[in-house]
């Protein structure tokens, strides 16, 4: 799928601004979103001629009807283009793909992207940690109890076996996102952690530690793309949309051909190769950090360094801010915010909010290009997505 003509431009965001989103459905959650990406935009409700939406975890919204279509209902929209897209959370870079693809065709002109979940405010300690022990292949994971950070451990562990990646390594990440969110006032946790700090937290599954693990927070955002042409007469410099990949290896662990390299591989080649750019060109990487190793993984399948080389390039601090790619100046999901879902698409808030230079103290200095890059499953399904300043 693909935008040839390259004149599609991010041009309004919104987003919650915390941890915490009491007394509000995950229904509510996303209108009030879409309405300040809207407004953010310099548009009206009436100007919204598409909607994609992610899905949403609560039942009353989402059985046996199309979210997207539920929302427009219940925001007063009329799109002429609406999809529900259930990818899994690399679906926000693909929004950004499908929607410059649907406007280039004609399809529609102006197209609203939302996801958000109440997700600690509903749920309780209990149903969170089942439904982190509900996910692997029925004969040959779910029965020998294997959770979610457990499958994450067995890459850090394969990892570690075959290039001499460290616990000190990882946790170099956990470091680095604390260190962002530190810069960041929407974040959930902003005080400094070391190395020392994450190898002391409790192991929740060998080799990962709780700080190795992504937090859990509510919240969502949402995103108006355009044409080009259509953005240069709103408020905003428009943030264009350059080029996407997605890649595909397995859906459960156990059949996956490889526990070191995974489909990041083809989904960042397809986009670079889109956008007629190297990782050189980038100035901003935007990674899926569920877990520490996942950032390691990204970094390499990307091509920002060599197979195996992610553990040091990490503690080099390349990572950090000033670093030679900063890597999610907003504190990610190790630190800033993961409401489950909706967790990527604070990527891609923060990548625009950077390209505008409008991040004050987390501002990474003359930034010009960001990737994003989202993982779906047990490092599964893989898209990216690179956006530039006009």
């Amino acid at each position: 799928m693909k935008d040839p003509s390259g004149r599609a431009a991010i041009v309004g965001i919104g987003r919650t601004e915390g941890p915490r989103t009491p007394g509000v459905n995950s229904l509510q959650l996303h209108a009030e979103v879409a309405r300040k990406a809207i407004l953010d935009a310099g548009l009206k409700l009436a100007d919204i001629d598409g909607v994609l939406t992610a899905g949403c975890d609560e039942p009353t919204y989402c059985e046996e009807v199309a979210h997207s279509a539920v929302l427009s209902e219940y925001m007063g929209l009329k799109p002429r283009f609406t999809y529900t897209i259930d990818l899994g959370t690399p679906v926000f870079a693909k929004m950004v793909e499908v929607a410059a693809t649907a406007i280039s065709a004609g399809l529609c002109r102006t197209v609203l992207l939302a996801c958000a979940e109440p997700t600690v405010s509903r749920a309780s300690r209990t149903q969170a940690v089942e439904k982190m022990t509900a996910f692997g292949h029925p004969e040959f994971e779910l029965p020998y109890g294997v959770s979610i950070p457990a499958f994450y451990a067995l890459i850090a562990r394969r990892h570690m076996h075959e290039y001499g990646t460290t616990g000190a390594q990882m946790a170099r990440v956990a470091v680095a996102m604390r260190r962002h969110a530190g810069l960041n006032p929407w974040a959930r946790f902003r005080d400094p952690i070391t190395v020392e700090d994450v190898l002391a937290s409790p192991m929740i599954a060998d080799p990962l530690h709780r700080l190795d693990c992504s937090i859990t927070t509510d919240g969502g955002a949402a995103l108006v793309v355009t044409s080009l042409d259509h953005a240069r007469d709103l408020p905003h410099q428009p943030i264009v949309y350059l080029g996407a990949g997605q890649g595909y290896s397995h859906e459960h662990l156990v059949a996956a051909p490889s526990l070191t390299s995974f489909a990041a591989v083809e989904s960042g080649r397809d986009a670079f190769r889109m956008a007629g750019l190297k990782t050189g060109d980038v100035d901003i990487a935007f990674l899926y950090d569920n877990f520490t190793i996942a950032v390691i993984s990204q970094l390499e399948d990307l091509g920002f360094c060599g197979a195996g080389e992610g553990g040091a390039f990490v503690e080099a601090g390349h990572i950090d801010l000033g670093g030679r790619i900063p890597v999610n100046p907003n504190g990610g999901l190790l630190s800033e915010a993961h409401p489950g879902r909706p967790g990527g698409i604070f990527h891609l808030t923060e990548a625009v909010a950077q390209l505008r230079g409008a991040c004050g103290e987390r501002q990474v200095r003359d930034a010009e290009t960001a990737l994003v890059h989202g993982v779906g499953g047990i490092m599964s399904n893989h898209a990216t997505v690179i956006l530039a300043r006009a």
